[in-house]
């Protein structure tokens, strides 16, 4: 159950870091994500900031289970809002939320079991 947990837990790392450094570096994806769901263009870099610290927070959680915890119970939190930002359009493309979410809250499952 553990090597789950650390495989899980770093699938989750890569795919959020990864986000958070396409959000910040002012990739096109977040752009045309942002458009398509009405999301204001100042919000980006604070989404990705987000994403990055629920990376470093999964990651801490190795060493300080309560950082990740923390961290995949915000990312979680991260994916119910980004679903009503969906809903909010009439955007029925789920495709890499439902991966991001079902990531974020297999990672946070595993936490608290582990």
């Amino acid at each position: 159950m553990f090597t789950v947990y650390v495989v899980v837990t770093v699938l989750a790392a890569v795919v959020y870091g990864s986000a958070a450094v396409a959000n910040l570096a002012g990739h096109a994806y977040p752009k045309a994500q942002a458009d398509k769901l009405g999301v204001p263009y100042a919000w980006i870099p604070w989404l990705g900031t987000a994403l990055g610290a629920g990376a470093l927070g999964l990651v801490a959680g190795f060493v300080v289970p309560a950082l990740g915890i923390a961290a995949a119970s915000g990312l979680v939190l991260y994916f119910v809002g980004a679903l009503g930002a969906h809903l909010r359009v009439g955007d029925r493309n789920y495709g890499a939320w439902s991966f991001c979410c079902a990531l974020a809250v297999a990672a946070l499952a595993l936490r608290v079991t582990v």
